[in-house]
């Protein structure tokens, strides 16, 4: 079973083994290196569902000075840093008091041409992540589909967490309970009545850019990086070295780590901020390298961020 998504529009890709990328696609040319450029097409209300993501996150309080972006990877984040980061490394009104897409202010016109004018071949491929109906340690909310009748069935999913494919709502990220651009609800009000503010339905006319997919577990050679495995600044310039294509304004950026080739190997595991949770992920040392490319979402198969962390908030 498959959980609904938009379609994706591929420029190039080549087939990588593992349940992460289910493309089967080996057949599409080649432009100037080996790895993917993606334009990802949503319309409507279906939100755009990437890989067997577990979660993609629109950056709303990233931002950096020219400091900051000059440090590389400095691998050694206090927690006075990121408190320092997010007072003064911050998005919010960017583009206004009353915006609520953040930095999918990024995808312009122009980036969207941009993105359309690297299809070839013209045909679709579906990234989407098997709906997984099974409870785990790691899927202690599995997806239920109930056939109702003959012509008519009833699905349930609390798809935030790490298992179910989903894109995230700025109205889903906060830091003690304000939002992106200072919003601030009323925790009553919105569980009574839902987000009247950064609701995903400011996405309804879809998401279309350039996607990069960096295979760090294929930029090491290997069919994924164990648990606990940090990605450094470097790492990701590395790949961008080795693929001849940089990580740009407005583009969606996505990192493979192997957790579902692994999982189908060796069994399913505690990931995610809990005590004794792991997985690999972006250390906290890259969040000034992603504003200075400005992105404009980032996504992962795993929640992006390494775990064990010593910013487990980060």
């Amino acid at each position: 079973m498959r959980m609904p998504v938009s379609s994706t529009v591929m420029s190039r890709a080549e087939h990588v083994p593992g349940r992460a990328l289910d493309w089967r696609v080996d057949r599409i040319r080649r432009r100037t290196s080996d790895y993917n450029r993606t334009v990802f097409h949503g319309g409507g209300n279906t939100m755009t569902m990437t890989m067997r993501l577990s979660a993609v996150a629109l950056l709303s309080v990233l931002a950096v000075s020219g400091a900051w972006a000059q440090t590389g990877s400095d691998r050694a984040v206090t927690e006075a840093q990121y408190e320092q980061w997010k007072a003064e490394l911050t998005n919010w009104g960017r583009w206004g008091a009353n915006d609520e897409i953040g930095a999918l202010n990024l995808i312009t016109p122009a980036k969207r041409l941009e993105a359309v004018a690297l299809v070839e071949e013209g045909f679709t491929v579906s990234l989407a992540g098997d709906a997984d109906t099974v409870e785990a340690v790691d899927n202690p909310r599995p997806y239920q589909h109930e056939m109702v009748g003959i012509s008519s069935d009833r699905i349930s999913v609390q798809y935030h967490g790490i298992a179910h494919t989903h894109l995230d709502a700025l109205a889903h990220i906060n830091d003690d309970g304000v939002f992106y651009n200072g919003y601030a609800p009323d925790a009553d009000e919105v569980i009574a009545n839902g987000h009247p503010k950064n609701s995903i339905h400011n996405l309804k006319n879809g998401i279309v850019t350039r996607g990069v997919l960096m295979d760090i577990a294929r930029l090491k050679g290997v069919p994924w990086l164990e648990p606990g495995t940090p990605i450094y600044i470097e790492d990701l310039e590395e790949w961008e070295e080795q693929a001849g294509v940089r990580v740009s304004s407005g583009d969606a950026l996505f990192i493979r780590t192997g957790v579902w080739p692994r999982r189908e190997a060796e069994g399913p595991w505690l990931r995610g901020r809990r005590p004794g949770g792991s997985q690999a992920g972006l250390h906290p040392s890259v969040i000034p390298w992603l504003k200075q490319r400005d992105i404009a979402l980032l996504g992962s198969d795993h929640p992006t961020y390494v775990s064990p962390s010593e910013l487990p908030g980060a």
